[in-house]
């Protein structure tokens, strides 16, 4: 028998329940962000492992995010058949096995075994990922569903502020900027050894992230978490989605898949493009490595101005369209500015603080997009909930076209692929999400 069978309304939660069910869910974003936003220092790290050029980087994020194309559906029905709890324990497991299959891929420094292990880890987030966002929708008054997801999202990006930092501190050395300049300069075999002890340094992290993620898995499938029922129908949305059998029929829910698609496209560019933008400016990586936390911190200050402004002061909808007007705004400064300033005790190229206020911009954009996408699905929501997680493919697909551009161009140019994302994410807050048939009348 499915658990789903035993699943309750969120509305018949007690408040005790509810402010569990919260925290356990902010836990699980806190795991997102740590084990996707490392993948900021990681690109630059197996780039000089690796010896590699921008666009072959940038497949660490292709490898682990393109498991959210090929796994979210797949999750659904995975949810369907076993429940949220079991489900998430299960995605767990799939992500501790692709972070111990770093071990033998330190072990012979092969990057392909690399992208094996981060595409593994993907397809347990695209898992958990699938049963998070439509659970803590859902999990309220749907105006206030922006808010609820601000607060996970500072669980989510301040383990993206602490994950570069961390691993950073773990696995590089104070002489590597040294190390890394004379790389060019050694002979064959001085060069392979150097690069197999920097690509052995992994091994511990890994191992330790790992054996948290059996415990976790472990740990969310005896925890007090409910079954949602996430499928809920009220009377009107029980009518209105009566002659309805195609999750298709639904042009507000696919246009926000592919808003998704977008959005997490450019939050990944901003994160994970800045140490190298960075570094073509002469800024060595051990400096660079902050550039990824400021950006997460001005989004989590987006954040805390959506959960103290979402919905008293402001729509959700509305402060959709002031952060993507922004992020259209900041793109074209990243591309036309020039000039020295210092700030933190940084000198270098204005442009590059405008990258990283591009975290400010994205900030409420996913917060914005779910509820919006998700209204009025009724049973059709965790099928919704998985084409929606299938639009973080995004992540995959956006920096391999910034890598081509860089290599082609050069890689403040290659911030022009925002620009059309930012275009059609406006479009999105301000009509699109009010699309509900596809022949207009």
């Amino acid at each position: 028998m499915s658990k789903t069978t035993a699943a309750v309304r969120a509305d018949q939660l007690s408040q005790r329940d509810t402010w569990i069910s919260i925290g356990i869910i902010g836990m699980l974003f806190f795991i997102f962000g740590f084990v996707s936003w490392v993948n900021a220092i990681l690109i630059p790290y197996f780039k000089i492992a690796f010896t590699l050029s921008n666009f072959d980087s940038y497949l660490v994020a292709f490898a682990f995010y393109i498991s959210y194309l090929v796994m979210s559906v797949p999750s659904s029905y995975l949810l369907k058949a076993v429940g949220f709890k079991k489900g998430m324990m299960y995605g767990f497991f799939a992500m501790a096995v692709g972070a111990f299959i770093f071990v033998p891929a330190a072990m012979n420094r092969t990057y392909e075994i690399f992208l094996l292990g981060l595409f593994t880890l993907g397809t347990g987030l695209a898992v958990l990922q699938t049963a998070a966002n439509p659970y803590v929708t859902v999990l309220g008054p749907k105006e206030n569903a922006a808010q609820r997801i601000s607060v996970m999202g500072i669980f989510n990006k301040g383990a993206g502020i602490l994950a570069p930092i961390l691993f950073a501190a773990v696995i590089l050395r104070v002489g590597d900027n040294e190390l890394f300049q004379q790389l060019d300069t050694m002979t064959p075999e001085a060069k392979d050894a150097a690069l197999d002890e920097l690509i052995r340094r992994v091994i511990l992290p890994y191992s330790v992230v790992g054996t948290v993620l059996l415990a976790l898995g472990i740990f969310v499938r005896y925890s007090p978490l409910p079954e949602i029922d996430t499928e809920h129908e009220t009377a009107e949305v029980a009518e209105a989605n009566s002659g309805k059998n195609s999750i298709f029929q639904f042009p507000h829910l696919i246009l926000g898949a592919v808003a998704i698609f977008l959005h997490v496209g450019t939050q990944v560019i901003a994160i994970d493009t800045v140490i190298p933008y960075a570094n073509s400016l002469g800024i060595g990586l051990m400096e660079a490595k902050v550039f990824p936390s400021y950006t997460l911190a001005f989004t989590i200050l987006g954040y805390l101005f959506g959960i103290s402004l979402i919905p008293k002061v402001i729509s959700q909808v509305n402060v959709l369209r002031v952060c993507t007007l922004l992020g259209t705004v900041f793109t074209l400064l990243i591309i036309f500015t020039s000039g020295q300033v210092t700030i933190l005790g940084i000198t270098t190229d204005v442009s590059i603080w405008f990258v990283v206020l591009l975290g400010l911009a994205n900030s409420l954009v996913w917060a914005g997009i779910w509820p919006l996408a998700l209204d009025g699905l009724g049973r059709f929501t965790k099928l919704g909930a998985s084409i929606m997680i299938m639009g973080l493919c995004g992540n995959a697909i956006m920096p391999l076209a910034y890598g081509a551009v860089a290599d082609a161009v050069d890689v403040q140019q290659a911030y022009w692929v925002l620009f059309p994302c930012y275009l059609y994410l406006v479009f999105y807050a301000v009509h699109g999400h009010k699309i509900r048939r596809w022949k207009l009348a």
